[in-house]
């Protein structure tokens, strides 16, 4: 049994992206046996406001799936653009860095994880992990240094450039291990300093057992009204800069003579209420919030098609989380991803593929899907393969092999899709 120090501004019970990845690691650890604190905010993401019944504004220990948990107060609104977006976790590493210490120098644990999001809290991990010589990983699934920048959070200031990505290099070369969910994600953090052999790769998942295809209707059409002729385009998932969802609308509003297309977007986040402004005169688009998890096989059946926008400043810092739910429920897919971009390579041949900010594009493709008839059944079977490549209980195994068993990581691996698996699980050797 090991000790492990979980670091992370997002844990369950978000239900959503960064927090949800990060409370599954957590219940799996506590599921072999091994001992967990987390140290962690208030459930506040993708709305930036927190869930009820909890409160912000002051400390909570709670135990939740056989874990510790600890929850800091940070500073929070609901419009988080600009320099707000440093604000929220710059309180969150203030708030947290006694505690932090305290934790890690009175448990002496063999792991501490950090999760980026976010970065600055790695400062004090690293420091207390080396007081009582813990092995320290970080979990890579956004690179926010790079997107703040990219879709404009934070000023093109060459001075402020210069300070976060100093910061960025320093706090990314403390790490023993450093685990990301993409290749391309790998390459950068290459880039940005970290030695190659640090780096090892762990795609966001999704369980096979809850989410799949649909043998009939989905509920939800009737509860929502939805005709039997209506051809349902869904989007669901966090409502932010990153999604690109303004080329959706764009799209819908080029689709809104078509009776039989809808528009369904689920989700929230800061982007939301204008979002919703900007569609109020299309009859085409309805908003919803998050659905329940224990829905969602349900729910992502609903969509004839589902629709993955990214803003095209975004390429390659994330690879969405949502993909896995989409794959899973074995619909048709429609994505804006540039060429050459590991989202284009990934999906190719499984998805219709657009490229971004290109409204006009997007129209078309979602047009020409909803009128082509049955579909390939190739494409339909490379979803299932990418599905079964994601599978949960795969990347949950390897994820405690190299944060907790520290098994090495494989030389010249290839991430092309189809190809093997990249880390050495327990009992199989990987080549």
């Amino acid at each position: 049994m090991a000790r492990i120090f979980i670091y992370a501004m997002n844990y369950s019970p978000e239900a959503a992206g960064v927090g949800r990845y990060t409370g599954e690691i957590g219940d799996y650890f506590v599921a072999m046996g091994h001992e967990v604190i987390v140290l962690t905010t208030a459930p506040h993401y993708p709305g930036w406001k927190v869930l009820p019944p909890y409160r912000n504004g002051r400390y909570v220990r709670e135990t939740r799936g056989g874990a510790t948990i600890v929850r800091c107060p940070l500073i929070l609104r609901e419009r988080m653009g600009g320099i707000w977006r440093l604000i929220a976790p710059l309180s969150f590493a203030l708030t947290s860095a006694p505690l932090a210490l305290w934790h890690v120098l009175r448990r002496r644990p063999d792991t501490v994880l950090c999760i980026e999001p976010t970065l600055m809290s790695a400062p004090v991990a690293v420091f207390a992990a080396w007081l009582v010589g813990a092995k320290t990983v970080l979990h890579v699934q956004d690179l926010e240094v790079d997107a703040s920048f990219a879709v404009g959070h934070l000023a093109e200031s060459p001075w402020l450039k210069r300070l976060a990505y100093g910061f960025e290099r320093r706090a990314l070369r403390g790490f023993d291990r450093v685990i990301t969910i993409s290749a391309r994600m790998t390459e950068r953090l290459a880039a940005k300093g970290v030695p190659a052999d640090r780096i090892a790769i762990v795609r966001n998942w999704v369980d096979l057992d809850h989410i799949k295809p649909l043998d009939g209707v989905s509920p939800y059409r009737k509860e929502l009204g939805v005709a039997k002729s209506d051809r349902v385009v869904l989007y669901s998932g966090a409502i932010g800069a990153k999604q690109g969802l303004d080329d959706l609308i764009a799209a819908a509003n080029r689709l809104s003579q078509r009776a039989d297309i809808k528009f369904l977007i689920a989700g929230e986040g800061p982007a939301k209420k204008a979002l919703i402004a900007r569609a109020a005169h299309l009859p085409n688009v309805r908003f919803l919030p998050f659905q329940p998890y224990a829905r969602l096989s349900d729910f992502l059946g609903l969509g004839d098609i589902h629709i993955l926008p990214q803003a095209a400043d975004a390429a390659d810092l994330v690879l969405p989380s949502k993909l896995g739910g989409m794959l899973a429920s074995g619909r048709r897919i429609v994505v804006t991803a540039a060429p050459g971009t590991e989202l284009a390579t990934f999906l190719a041949g499984a998805a219709i593929i657009v490229p971004p900010a290109n409204a006009a594009a997007l129209a078309e493709a979602i047009a020409e899907a909803v009128d082509a008839g049955p579909e390939d059944p190739a494409a339909a079977l490379r979803r299932r393969r990418l599905a079964e490549r994601l599978s949960k209980p795969d990347a949950l195994k390897d994820f405690d092999a190299l944060a907790v068993r520290w098994r090495p990581i494989s030389p010249g691996r290839d991430e092309a899709p189809g190809a093997p698996e990249t880390v050495e699980r327990p009992g199989e050797a990987v080549g």
